[in-house]
């Protein structure tokens, strides 16, 4: 059986993720032809294939986690199937582009690949990003990113799960068997206060999986440093996020 460490946390997953921006999508689909089929696999709360919908005829969006697939957002042209990333159901060669965001590093590289293989049409493009660490700006002396970094690493870091390493390396380790194309360079940028970013992180994995190794929160013990590096939380800062993304064509 697949891991699953986002049903339990959902609708919350859904709340807090920081949204990709429109150029990203425009770029992936841009030069596919007419009455594209996107498949976004582990599609998780729909952000991705609703914002891959204006720029194709057709979205199948599919997620392990029928409690995800719950939260989803619905929009015309986007089409919510339950399904493993090793076994979609769908027949050869019928697949523009797959999309993959923030979720690769959960597969199982052999099978999804082999899977990917024969579905995409000859000439059919995969794409697959990732992010891990926001900058928050101005820097303040680095003080958040500091703090950030401190959780991330000295608290919750050795509860993360070990396919958090590809994350960490920014998929540039990552098996990725395609014919590699080069990339603009893309990244997440919102204006957050506080309680956003706490939210965001209340949301990681290594939280869920630390609170259930020693039975209690580990949040509390951000909280003094952040709120002292933060200031007002009221205050909304710029954050940024660098995704780091690999697209790759079939022969």
């Amino acid at each position: 059986m697949a891991k699953d460490y986002f049903s339990t946390q959902s609708a919350i997953y859904n709340t807090y993720r920081p949204r990709y921006p429109d150029q990203l999508f425009r770029y992936l689909c841009e030069d596919l032809g007419e009455n594209l089929v996107v498949w976004d696999c582990a599609t998780g709360n729909g952000q991705a294939a609703l914002a891959l919908k204006p720029h194709a005829a057709s979205v199948i969006a599919t997620d392990q986690s029928a409690k995800q697939l719950r939260n989803a957002a619905t929009l015309n042209g986007v089409h919510y199937v339950q399904a493993m990333a090793e076994d979609m159901p769908v027949a050869a060669n019928s697949i523009d582009l797959i999309t993959v965001a923030q979720a690769l590093h959960w597969f199982d590289f052999d099978r999804f690949y082999a899977e990917a293989r024969r579905v995409l049409k000859p000439g059919g493009r995969i794409a697959a990003w990732t992010y891990s660490f926001l900058s928050v700006s101005p820097q303040l002396g680095g003080t958040v990113d500091d703090v950030v970094k401190w959780f991330y690493h000295d608290v919750i870091g050795p509860y993360w799960p070990r396919e958090r390493r590809w994350v960490d390396e920014h998929y540039l380790s990552i098996p990725f068997p395609f014919h590699p194309r080069t990339t603009p360079k893309f990244s997440i940028a919102v204006d957050w206060d506080l309680a956003s970013v706490v939210g965001y992180m209340v949301k990681w994995t290594a939280v869920q999986q630390y609170f259930m190794a020693n039975g209690r929160d580990p949040m509390p013990l951000l909280y003094d440093r952040i709120n002292a590096a933060w200031g007002d939380p009221n205050t909304l800062r710029h954050l940024d996020w660098r995704l780091e993304i690999r697209v790759g064509e079939v022969a």
